[in-house]
């Protein structure tokens, strides 16, 4: 459905660090580009890097990014990357009972405060 998701930063080198620790987890590689990184999968491309404008990048209330992990233990191990490379809390690994199929999940901010979540299908117990 998505060809790309472009996501702004005001510091491309806190992106960076945050962005390729988490997304290393789920298995994507960055490239380096002047502006930020982006994340090529075949389904389409994730991108952080400053804004086209040059104006001030922002975060939006109401947004969130979902990536796809494969299991439980990707999603706690998303988590612990994002926390360890400058990104915040904004919701522990867990079950999420809103969620189609009570979805295990876990939800960041990155270091612009842009809020981000990565989601594994329930396969039963923890």
């Amino acid at each position: 459905m998505f060809n790309h998701v472009f996501v702004g930063t005001n510091d491309v080198d806190a992106a960076r660090k945050f962005y390729n620790a988490t997304m290393s987890v789920l298995g994507h590689v960055g490239h380096d580009m002047p502006i930020g990184t982006a994340y090529p999968s075949e389904n389409g491309t994730f991108i952080v890097a400053t804004p086209a404008n040059g104006e001030e990048a922002t975060c939006m209330n109401g947004f969130t990014f979902g990536f796809r992990a494969a299991d439980y233990d990707q999603v706690d191990a998303w988590h612990a990357a994002g926390l360890a490379n400058g990104g915040t809390d904004a919701g522990a690994p867990g079950f999420r009972e809103n969620s189609p199929g009570n979805m295990y999940g876990a939800y960041l901010r990155d270091p612009e405060g842009h809020k981000l979540c990565a989601f594994a299908v329930n396969t039963g117990p923890r």
